[in-house]
């Protein structure tokens, strides 16, 4: 398996976890209090967008040429730590 399918493998495996984890937080927000509920509700709508943004930078990864692939590359890890820091806000905040 090459460097990029490794990486490849890697990034979905990543989107899947926090698709799983972001399954655990919409679960949380129904026994949650009203002020609660509206917080967690929102960062779970900001944490959707960032999984929609990683997934599409994914696919683009995919098909992505040599010359573009450091550059895609490049917006993928911008955007994983940008996902990866949402989740560890709405952890601190919202895990029991």
């Amino acid at each position: 398996m090459s460097e990029r399918e490794q990486y490849q493998k890697k990034l979905q495996s990543q989107l899947d976890e926090w698709r799983a984890e972001l399954d655990k937080l919409k679960a949380q927000a129904t026994g949650a209090s009203a002020d609660a509920r509206l917080e967690l509700e929102r960062r779970v709508d900001e944490i959707e967008e960032r999984i929609a943004e990683l997934d599409s930078r994914r696919k683009e990864l995919a098909t992505a040429g040599d010359e573009a692939w450091d550059e895609i590359r490049a917006g993928v890890e911008t955007a994983w730590k940008s996902l990866k820091s949402a989740f560890e806000e709405a952890g601190s905040k919202f895990r029991r």
